[in-house]
């Protein structure tokens, strides 16, 4: 109060209003860090089904070789030739076996599952970088407001520069975390 008639200082209610605002930014730091951090997670989990599915389909593709050449093997060394239905049985595994690798019209081979999946780790990694961004900035932010408040109760004009310049830096790490979260690694 300045003078006893009921008026706030100037400076306090500017002061008010750059907590208003670094809260304010705070409040879409922490709304981007945590959508960040559930895309990750999401990402993380649907890249480990990826996985796998295609660990199901290398079994799967193994095994089918395996009873080919198992049958094969069987009738190798013996005079009575290898019977037309189970070479054609073999035949068939093996041709399962190959679609296993890839199978573009269902992207759902094995050469498609990993790309997808690596597809998926790699939103994952830029989204984790988001979050490190934003986490950044959120304590730019609470920084920021904890040397507004000491200004306003101490009158230091210093801290209000550092606390704005606190909040530039909060700012700064948050559109980073928008438009460029790999951009910087810290």
């Amino acid at each position: 109060m300045s003078g006893g008639h009921g008026h706030v200082d100037t400076s306090n209610k500017k002061i008010a209003l750059l907590v208003a605002i670094l809260a304010a930014l705070l409040a879409v730091s922490e709304m981007g860090g945590k959508s960040s951090q559930t895309n990750a997670l999401s990402s993380h989990i649907d890249a480990s089904n990826l996985w796998s599915f295609f660990q199901g389909k290398t079994i799967r593709q193994t095994t089918l070789r395996t009873a080919a050449e198992e049958v094969e093997a069987t009738f190798k060394d013996r005079p009575d030739a290898l019977p037309p239905a189970l070479k054609a049985q073999a035949e068939r595994w093996r041709q399962t076996a190959q679609r296993y690798d890839t199978e573009p019209e269902t992207n759902e081979g094995r050469k498609e599952l990993a790309a997808r999946a690596k597809a998926k780790e790699a939103h994952r990694d830029r989204s984790m970088a988001a979050y490190h961004m934003f986490e950044y900035g959120s304590a730019a932010f609470q920084l920021a407001i904890v040397l507004a408040g000491a200004a306003a109760l101490t009158s230091v004009v210093w801290l209000t520069f550092l606390s704005a310049g606190l909040g530039v830096l909060g700012l700064g790490f948050t559109v980073l975390a928008f438009v460029a979260p790999t951009l910087i690694h810290l």
